[in-house]
């Protein structure tokens, strides 16, 4: 039997993926300057843009409030997502889940505070069509949110208690 993943391991590992993301970030803007980039394989660049919206660029021409609100939108979700971490109910498959989404969450919310935008340098593409770039940020929201899904549809359920047989 395994042991269950505690919620400060959670957290912790949240804040792992959360630094990873920063440092990273700050190596792409110390090293490379804005709107530059370098071809690292095949279909795959490192770039230096920054993302003023949400997902995909969304709301990035909204004129700059949209700032304020993701901001608010992260630090509600961040304190909503370590609330769901530390239920005991709570299993060691979501809180994998929710701590990746949490240190995703952070890492932006820190790179927005700072900047007026996020930081994204993974530009993935085929031919002349490329995925909106990314980060260490959006690959945790990512996989946490698979994870979640995953567990929820395909997870090990714990069996139900046996139906009162004293009738």
């Amino acid at each position: 039997m395994t042991k269950a993943l505690k919620p400060l391991a959670a957290v912790v590992f949240a804040g792992l993926i959360a630094t990873a993301d920063l440092v990273t970030k700050a190596a792409i803007v110390e090293r490379l300057p804005y709107g530059q980039q370098i071809e690292l394989l095949p279909s795959l660049n490192i770039v230096h843009v920054i993302n003023q919206g949400a997902a995909f660029g969304l709301l990035a021409t909204a004129g700059g409030w949209q700032r304020y609100l993701f901001i608010v939108v992260a630090v509600l979700a961040s304190i909503l997502i370590v609330r769901m971490i530390r239920k005991p109910e709570t299993g060691s498959a979501e809180r994998v889940g929710l701590a990746m989404i949490l240190g995703g969450a952070l890492g932006n919310l820190v790179d927005r505070t700072a900047r007026m935008g996020v930081v994204d340098w993974i530009d993935v593409y085929v031919g002349v069509h490329h995925w909106p770039a990314f980060n260490i940020a959006d690959i945790g929201i990512t996989l946490g949110a698979a994870v979640i899904v995953l567990h929820a549809l395909f997870g090990v359920r714990a069996a139900a208690p046996a139906a009162d047989k004293t009738r």
